[in-house]
Parts: C-alpha cells; sequence; structure tokens
C-alpha cells in the first residue's frame, strides 16, 4: 500500500504529464491559428484585389442582368 507521501508523489506526477500534454495541445492549436490566419489575411488581400480589379473594368457604369446573358441570347 501507497503511503501517504508516496501517494503525492504519483499525483504530481499524472498532473506534470497531464500539463505537459496540454501544453504540447495549446502549442499545436496555435499553430493552427497561425497558419489560418495566414490563409485568411491572403484571402482578403486577393478578394480587395478582385474589388479593384472589377471596378477597374466598371468605371462606373451599373450592370444589369441583361449584360450578364451569354451572347446566342
Amino acid at each position: 500500500m501507497d503511503t501517504p507521501l508516496q501517494a503525492l508523489e504519483q499525483r504530481i506526477t499524472d498532473l506534470e504529464i497531464k500539463a505537459s500534454f496540454a501544453e504540447d495541445t495549446v502549442e499545436q492549436l496555435n499553430a493552427v491559428v497561425v497558419r489560418q490566419q495566414a490563409q485568411i489575411d491572403r484571402l482578403v488581400r486577393e478578394l480587395v484585389e478582385l474589388r479593384d480589379r472589377a471596378s477597374a473594368a466598371e468605371p462606373g457604369g451599373v450592370r444589369s442582368l441583361r449584360d450578364e446573358l451569354p451572347p446566342h441570347y
């Protein structure tokens, strides 16, 4: 049977192991968040660029649905 000191040492060891796994998980999640934020930033830049191109292609004219019809109509 474990003495109270041995039981306490075992609990501390178990907590250290759990803390280590939690630390590793937090680091992995942080890497995912950093990667996703970089992807979001890239997508926002692309969206702004596409909006700028669309604005430059249509210098003020509002397009109607008729403008969107294929040429054979």
